[in-house]
């Protein structure tokens, strides 16, 4: 309870910090801030090219739509477990110079991944109004759900990774790794064959990207009791990461 009415107490570092960090990303270039918009395209572009034309599947009606509901929240996700892992490091002139608790970095930098993802769904919705696919209203109110579910696990992961980074600077690196691997482990390119998924639903990421899709691309209203897995496992991280972060921060500023 301490550590909430701490972070409460600094809620305006937080804002001040996502400000800094979505201002920052693309300072200095000529597009700025339209790279928000940009990435996600480009990614959509080589993914639907690749496997509709190089590596066809014909069995996925509108792939591009398939494809790209999944892909923004996994970029998300991927982003907030590898930048989230380094944020302490990355703020070590920060972390020696004045007090303030730590976990306000890694909660500033998955907050503003999640920011980044809010404003790449403006890409998605406008693509589902052109395409003229539509939307199911009813199941667009249960888009926060799925999205605050992913945002727990995310900042669960992060806050672990972030504090053990400090001491195991490999960590960092071993992670783009897994987020490679984690990706391909989850249908977001793919269809899972029927007799396989009653393995890949052990992986959480399955359930709420199959949740997204179900609100936008099935125009659908999800069975939320499916995003138990996810939501537990985010509630689990989290607890965890409080606890090893609050042992750790102790001593960043001598190993930093």
């Amino acid at each position: 309870m301490s550590t909430i009415k701490e972070l409460y107490a600094y809620r305006q570092m937080i804002f001040s910090l996502v400000k800094k960090d979505l201002r920052g990303r693309y300072k200095g270039s000529v597009l700025g801030f339209l790279w928000t918009f940009i990435n996600p395209l480009f990614q959509l572009i080589v993914y639907t090219i690749v496997f509709t034309h190089i590596l066809p599947n014909n069995a996925i009606e509108k792939y591009y739509l398939y494809l790209f509901v999944a892909l923004i929240p996994w970029i998300f996700f991927s982003s907030a477990i590898t930048t989230g892992a380094a944020s302490v490091l990355a703020q070590k002139d920060l972390v020696k110079k004045i007090y303030f608790p730590r976990m306000v970095i890694p909660i500033s930098y998955v907050t503003s991944c999640f920011v980044n993802m809010l404003l790449s769904f403006i890409v998605v919705f406008a693509v589902i109004i052109v395409t003229g696919t539509g939307f199911n209203f009813l199941a667009l109110l249960t888009l926060p759900v799925i999205m605050i579910v992913e945002y727990i696990f995310a900042l669960g992961m992060s806050l672990l990774t972030s504090a053990v980074t400090v001491y195991f600077r490999d960590l960092e690196h071993i992670l783009g790794i897994v987020a490679m691997g984690w990706m391909y482990l989850t249908p977001i390119v793919y269809q899972v064959p029927p007799k396989y998924e009653k393995y890949f639903n052990l992986n959480p990421m399955t359930h709420i990207i199959n949740c997204y899709r179900t609100v936008l691309y099935r125009k659908q209203v999800p069975d939320l009791s499916t995003l138990l897995l996810a939501a537990g496992l985010g509630v689990f991280f989290l607890i965890i990461g409080t606890l090893v972060f609050n042992k750790l921060q102790k001593h960043f500023a001598e190993e930093l």
